[in-house]
């Protein structure tokens, strides 16, 4: 028979033209622009930041500027950690050679602040006598500061006499987790790359085929790398984006150009020419890599909510990565394809593995028996499944919000052996303490009243203020000249030492109890504690706004998608099941630290108060992805032959295999990232990967079936007036047509008795059965 396989006009048609009428120009200038993207995108990593957990309208955050302007010293930045040996910190030559170390970084520029225990700070000498520390503060932002410590720490690093120095402090902290993370993400591409290029070339066959998923990938990441780079001219952007750049970056080009590329190879097997081949592609899987990306694009963008430029920087590198992975597998990919034709399954490297064993069976057979199965054990596995998800999720109900500090870094960094020794041996909390600004020119009565209430509360280990020092509710020492320094301006500063950890609940709850207090003056309290309870804050008050436009809009676009109303809520409902697995795991494994050991981090008992938002938004958005592949081809089934059950069937078996294998490589890329030395990407790449195992080999496997098994034909209803906005302005993967007719294909696809051996989408196949779509049903239904 003649196969006459005509491209379906209207816009689909033109953009096919556009993309394809000059396949070679079009790979030209994708080159151009990765050329470009290079260029632009060099040393991007230089100009991010480490920081932006801070909501910057918050109380703390205007005390920070207040006190660095008014008093640099309360604000330590630098710490140098002078170890005297086997002598004392008062021994006259430790002693000598310690105040020489603080009149020399006083002289550096750009340090200011500088105080130290032989100045007269008894609470920076250790309790055992044989440490002391030097405290400075670098000005500027975190650029600035990162370039002076660069060309300041050799001078100070190491031996000097009698004493050996080691550098931590914040902007120490800092600097190596940036140098870490960039350090770690060359390696993490390094492990992904050959693994990735290596199970595509599984998934495919074809070397050909296996690299043009990379090609999109590498496309998406540099031009992302630009696009921040840009942005940076602007706002600031944190260098943990990055980390998401690569992931998503090569996660998403793999998606879309398997879907892509397999409906591309599908169409060539049902006997359709190279070009009406691309045309039936984006036509079909090109619709739904669109809706795809404006899916993850939207909860990605979710975070831009937040003010903590931590998350808005994942919103911006996300959006941008998506994108351009989109507008790579829409365009680029095409064109590829356009002058590939059949040699797009040339280089077949697995024939060696296939020499001598007996045929497979049809592809996609297994998914088919698995959909059979969970739909005729449908409450059974609803039930069991869910019922396990949610138990995977329990141990979130004791999470514990906190913020990243230098235990992010490897137990061997500097600057978290300096910090480490503060927190062991130091009274106190030298740098992280609770700091007090108090405007409108105090009275030292009325001072000494407040800082004797404040040393009163639970939790207090002693208060240093203008009026002296308290412990217990009174007065301990008279002021001195240390405490005359913190007068200045009309204005005054007050440090609360507590007995706990820096940003423990304890001290959360301290600075609540301090700012429930009363006194006859305007005060403003900041610290790491106040920072992250101001955090934990914000992100309480905007997280509903940005929940509530990842639902509506999510629901919007599978409405488009599907035209049912049930749909798009059970999509909804069910990605965030899929999400429960991972925020136990955070919790069981990084807060509670039960693998610490073996996966080398540092358990801080908490969980940075951010990234939980970030997981659950880069997580919600890759279930959404692998969502909408399964319901366009349930969607596209249930329209040619109104059968709801073999339509799921369907869906399932051309999409199971294509789901898993593309979970699969996005999970090695993620475990690739969670390789880093630092516990918060570690976190988040571990974190994902599970997240994703779990959306396709339980959630889209499993309860997805068993739950539209439940719901049956009700499933795809939807009132009259959506209907007929679902008709008008609606998109679906397949051609149109009436639930419950076989239209005639004739013109757009080839009979598929002709085609004995196709190949779709999802590793399944359309081989000869009697009947054509009813012959079909038939089966499915004997099978049942």
């Amino acid at each position: 028979m003649t196969v006459v396989n005509r491209p379906q006009e209207g816009r689909a048609g033109g953009w096919t033209r556009a993309v394809t009428a000059r396949p070679r120009l079009t790979l030209l200038l994708a080159l151009l622009f990765t050329a470009l993207a290079v260029v632009a995108g060099r040393g991007v990593a230089d100009r991010l930041g480490s920081g932006g957990w801070q909501a910057p309208a918050a109380e703390s955050a205007y005390a920070t500027k207040a006190l660095e302007k008014h008093f640099p010293a309360s604000q330590p930045n630098l710490l140098l950690l002078v170890d005297s040996g086997g002598a004392t910190v008062d021994a006259p030559a430790v002693a000598a050679e310690g105040r020489a170390l603080a009149r020399k970084l006083a002289g550096e520029p750009s340090v200011t602040g500088v105080t130290s225990y032989w100045d007269g700070a008894a609470g920076l000498r250790d309790r055992g006598g044989h440490q002391a520390i030097v405290a400075a503060r670098i000005v500027g932002d975190e650029s600035a500061a990162a370039k002076v410590l660069e060309r300041v720490a050799p001078a100070y690093r190491g031996d000097h006499g009698p004493v050996k120095v080691s550098i931590g402090g914040p902007v120490a902290v800092r600097h190596e987790l940036q140098t870490t993370i960039q350090e770690d993400l060359l390696r993490a591409e390094m492990i992904a790359l050959p693994i990735t290029l290596l199970l595509l070339v599984m998934v495919f066959g074809s070397a050909v085929a296996a690299l043009l998923p990379l090609c999109v990938g590498i496309i998406a990441i540099l031009g992302t790398n630009a696009v921040l780079r840009g942005l940076t001219e602007f706002t600031d952007v944190s260098v943990f984006a990055l980390n998401l750049t690569t992931a998503l970056g090569l996660g998403l080009a793999i998606d879309y150009a398997l879907f892509i590329v397999r409906r591309f190879r599908e169409e060539l097997g049902r006997g359709a020419g190279t070009l009406p081949a691309v045309a039936a592609t984006l036509r079909t899987a090109g619709r739904t890599v669109l809706f795809s990306a404006l899916t993850v694009a939207v909860s990605l963008a979710a975070m831009l909510v937040f003010p903590q430029y931590f998350l808005r920087s994942f919103a911006y590198a996300g959006i941008a990565v998506v994108l351009i992975a989109a507008a790579a597998a829409l365009v680029v990919l095409p064109a590829a394809l356009a002058l590939l034709g059949e040699r797009v399954n040339a280089l077949d490297l697995t024939r060696l593995i296939r020499r001598g064993r007996p045929a497979p069976g049809e592809p996609g057979a297994g998914w088919g028996r698995i959909a059979r199965l969970v739909m005729r054990r449908a409450p059974l596995f609803a039930l069991a499944t869910a019922a396990g998800l949610v138990v995977l999720g329990l141990p979130f109900l004791r999470v514990e919000f906190g913020t990243a500090d230098d235990r992010q870094l490897p137990a061997s960094a500097e600057s978290h052996v300096v910090q480490q020794h503060i927190r062991d041996d130091f009274a106190g909390s030298p740098g992280g303490a609770i700091d007090i600004l108090v405007e409108s020119s105090p009275g030292r009565a009325a001072l000494a009243d407040y800082s004797g209430r404040i040393s009163a509360l639970p939790g207090v280990e002693r208060v240093d203020s203008p009026a002296g020092r308290f412990a217990g509710g009174r007065r301990v020492a008279e002021p001195g000249p240390a405490e005359a320094a913190r007068v200045a301006d009309g204005a005054a500063y007050v440090t609360v030492l507590a007995k706990g950890e820096v940003v423990d609940q304890p001290s959360q709850r301290l600075v609540r109890d301090i700012r429930a207090q009363d006194p006859p003056f305007a005060t403003s309290v900041t610290g790491i504690a106040a920072v992250v309870v101001d955090s934990k804050d914000s992100i309480a008050e905007r997280l509903p706004w940005a929940l509530a436009i990842i639902v509506v809009v999510t629901l919007l676009l599978v409405f488009l998608l599907t035209g049912s109303v049930l749909i798009p809520l059970q999509a909804v409902v069910l990605n965030a099941l899929s999400l429960t697995a991972m925020f136990g795991a955070v919790v069981w494994v990084f807060q509670e630290g039960h693998l610490s050991g073996p996966l080398s981090f540092t358990s801080t008992g908490d969980i940075e108060t951010t990234l939980p938002v970030l997981m659950f938004c880069v997580a919600f958005g890759l279930s959404m992805d692998y969502g909408v592949f399964l319901l366009s081809r349930i969607k596209e089934e249930y329209d040619r032959t109104g059968d709801h059950r073999a339509s799921v069937e369907f869906g399932l078996r051309r999409t199971g295999g294509l789901i898993t294998a593309a979970a699969v490589i996005l999970a090695v890329v993620m475990v690739a990232i969670g390789t880093s030395r630092v516990t918060n990407t570690k976190m988040l790449g571990l974190g994902i990967a599970l997240a994703v195992l779990m959306d396709a080999m339980v959630v889209r496997s499993l309860l997805v079936p068993a739950v539209m098994r439940l719901t049956g034909r009700a499933t795809w209803w939807a009132p009259g007036p959506l209907r007929r906005l679902h008709a008008r302005i609606g998109l679906s993967e397949g051609e149109s047509a009436t639930p419950g007719t076989v239209p005639d294909t004739r013109d757009s696809r080839p009979d598929i008795r002709d085609s004995p051996d196709t190949r779709d989408a999802g590793g399944g196949s359309r081989a000869a059965r009697p009947g054509g779509a009813r012959g079909e049903r038939d089966e499915v239904n004997a099978g049942r």
